[in-house]
């Protein structure tokens, strides 16, 4: 994944955005911000870039975003029932219209057999209900696996948009 791709899926998502006069806030994890960076890097995106929440201990997930100490408990950070949660959360804590949520494990060390190193998971939900996650297996250090979910995440919004 290069880096032109990655503005490439931004401008995308932006554009669609801008269109629907809607505004997008991010929940992640694993990309430290790094969607926000591609996003915010995008010329006018203050009309639909709303914020960015990098929330990546457990503690910050429940306290900024609201997601469940159960849910960390029995699920773990890494699920599609936590990333649910963050993107709900980051929805209803913001002036947004459209939420993705993504947390992993990004390596090199952190995984195990039921959650290998380059599990990503995704959420994605609008104001309007509409609400998607999924989970990826990425390859690839620490750096691809990371970009890889930056390109998935910034897919998706486009995918709940055209919904």
């Amino acid at each position: 994944m290069d880096n032109a791709e990655l503005h490439r899926l931004a401008k995308e998502v932006g554009e669609a955005l801008r269109r629907l006069e809607a505004r997008l806030v991010t929940a992640e994890s694993c990309t430290g911000g790094w969607v926000a960076k591609e996003l915010t890097a995008i010329p006018g995106c203050s009309a639909w870039f709303d914020m960015g929440f990098v929330t990546y201990s457990n503690q910050a997930k429940q306290d900024l975003l609201g997601v469940r100490a159960e849910t960390l408990e029995t699920q773990g950070a890494v699920s599609e029932t936590t990333v649910a949660e963050m993107a709900a959360g980051a929805l209803a804590r913001s002036g947004a219209h459209v939420a993705l949520a993504v947390s992993g494990i990004a390596g090199p060390g952190g995984g195990s057999p039921d959650k290998p190193v380059g599990l990503v998971c995704f959420g994605w939900m609008t104001s309007a209900g509409r609400r998607r996650t999924a989970s990826e297996q990425f390859t690839g250090d620490r750096d691809a696996v990371r970009a890889q979910a930056v390109a998935r995440a910034l897919r998706g919004v486009l995918d709940v948009l055209a919904t």
